[in-house]
């Protein structure tokens, strides 16, 4: 059995040497060491031998057991080591190869349609002014010639705080006055934008909060003509050099004389479509004269000073451009929506 147990032991030497991976290391270890290996097994014959073998043999076979015991731990850290470099190498960084790109947001349409809008007046000589979203019924209504009960009011039903004099702004021609008194006496030439918000049915075309932009022009010798030369040119810059621009008289009680401005159809260009309702003309904002009593308001006497007004909103601009047809659709925050600008 000596004999036997000699040969097992080189056979299992060698057959290790042979294994190349851990999973066939186990595989091994259950054959030969396991409960059922073979070494286990030539164990169980000890019984077979005379009393004078038996100690030989018993020492002999636990040399042999803690030999292939080292011999297996030597092997299975040599094969990790082993497996482990391999997983680095196929896992590497390959450095020349070209970076991924990172994943970038962009900018909201109603943010690039007022930084245009921006861009435009800033050309003009118009600089940006910030006025607070909460607003005192005076800078709102009373001061902008909206007297209380005046019917007018009834047109921008106003959200109200537990202070009855405070309110969200339903416009930022609120910022007017503000404006006025800080620049008073020098000349105005400002555009204000913002949020506006107003007690009103969310439907495709309106909501309860939406952006505007507000100019406003004070100075010496300010006409209509300025008004309408100035509208159409920012006109043209943000819808084509060749677009045309008509006025129709209006109502507003800061203005007078007030006008709307239309501006041919670029989707159609004037042939008529459902969006223009086929009259080839669109409509993009409010305009006119600002009235005697506002100026008074705002600091400037209306016998030395005159001055125009304007405002338009950003959504209902990029509505128009871009073929838009539900205002919601701006703050949803639908990715699929919001990537195609």
């Amino acid at each position: 059995m000596l004999d036997q147990l000699e040969s097992l032991y080189e056979a299992s030497l060698a057959k290790l040497g042979e294994v190349d991976s851990t999973a066939i290391l186990e595989t091994w270890y259950r054959d030969t060491l396991g409960r059922k290996g073979s070494i286990y097994l030539l164990t169980r014959q000890v019984g077979q031998l005379s009393p004078d073998e038996r100690p030989i043999f018993g020492k002999r076979i636990n040399v042999v057991k803690n030999e292939l015991e080292a011999a297996y731990s030597a092997r299975q850290a040599e094969l990790k080591a082993a497996e482990l470099a391999d997983k680095i190498a196929s896992s590497a960084i390959d450095v020349t190869l070209p970076g991924r790109p990172l994943t970038t947001g962009g900018l909201h349409v109603i943010t690039q349609t007022l930084r245009d809008i921006y861009r435009i007046f800033g050309d003009m000589g118009f600089q940006i002014y910030r006025s607070p979203d909460v607003e005192t019924d005076a800078y709102n209504f009373e001061l902008l010639n909206f007297p209380p009960h005046h019917p007018a009011r009834e047109m921008q039903d106003s959200f109200y705080t537990d202070n009855p004099d405070v309110i969200l702004r339903t416009h930022t021609s609120a910022g007017q006055i503000r404006a006025m008194r800080e620049y008073y006496p020098e000349p105005v030439r400002v555009i204000l934008p913002g949020m506006c918000y107003r007690n009103e049915q969310i439907t495709t075309r309106s909501s309860i909060q939406f952006t505007q932009v507000e100019g406003l022009a004070v100075g010496t010798n300010i006409t209509f003509a300025d008004l309408k030369g100035t509208l159409t040119e920012f006109a043209r810059r943000l819808f084509g050099a060749n677009r045309q621009t008509r006025f129709r008289a209006s109502y507003f009680p800061f203005t007078e004389p007030s006008a709307e401005m239309d501006v041919t159809c670029f989707l159609c260009e004037s042939k008529g479509c459902q969006v223009c309702k086929h009259t080839g003309w669109l409509e993009i904002l409010g305009s006119g004269m600002v009235h005697p009593t506002v100026l008074r308001n705002g600091g400037y006497d209306p016998e030395i000073y005159t001055g125009f007004a304007f405002g338009m909103g950003p959504e209902r601009v990029a509505m128009l451009k871009y073929g838009i047809d539900d205002i919601r659709q701006f703050w949803n925050n639908d990715l699929r929506f919001l990537k195609q600008f």
